[in-house]
């Protein structure tokens, strides 16, 4: 396609979020078999039905628009998500393996941020206002579940991360910390 306009990039970017949104929901369903912690497998699953409701405003906003969304396969999110897949074929102690999970997720919330940031604002110059509106909304959602993996990963994942123990070399050692249970003066 040639890009002649701002609605062109417009499309574009609808056609390259569509197909990143259901790259996601054919990955999630995986990382929550694989997440370990109840909090982090509750968190994916919300964000799978969240998803769902997200593809479909994706098709209202491209009714208003005049976008057809087919045809176009997102490489950057096929990119990250081929990452996420293989940290999930990693043989990683649980609350690592969720520390490793949490990080892939928000690699795709972050790529989700920039094109729904980019959209909405291209919807908005260009006139298309209840567009706007509607990718605003998912673009909120995508910052709340940003903000929710942080939360699991700074309040919870990550500290169990580095609380985990590996036998190394026929001695106990903390990962993260150097300091294993056993060396915490007791």
């Amino acid at each position: 396609m040639q890009m002649e306009s701002l609605k062109d990039l417009l499309a574009e970017e609808l056609k390259d979020l569509y197909n990143a949104e259901n790259q996601i929901l054919k990955a999630l369903p995986k990382m929550i078999k694989k997440a370990n912690h109840q909090e982090l497998k509750s968190a994916f699953q919300e964000h799978l039905t969240v998803t769902e409701h997200q593809v479909e405003r994706l098709e209202q906003v491209a009714k208003q628009v005049g976008v057809a969304l087919r045809g176009k396969t997102c490489q950057g999110m096929k990119g990250i998500i081929e990452e996420g897949k293989e940290w999930m074929d990693e043989d990683a102690e649980p609350a690592t393996m969720d520390a490793g999970l949490i990080a892939a997720a928000q690699k795709v919330e972050h790529y989700e941020i920039a094109g729904y940031g980019c959209a909405r604002t291209y919807a908005q110059t260009l006139g298309f206002h209840e567009a706007a509106r509607l990718l605003e909304e998912t673009l909120v959602e995508e910052e709340q579940t940003d903000r929710r993996l942080t939360q699991i990963a700074e309040g919870l994942i990550n500290l169990e991360a580095a609380e985990e123990e590996v036998e190394v070399g026929g001695s106990m050692r903390g990962a993260g910390r150097g300091v294993g249970r056993r060396g915490r003066g007791g």
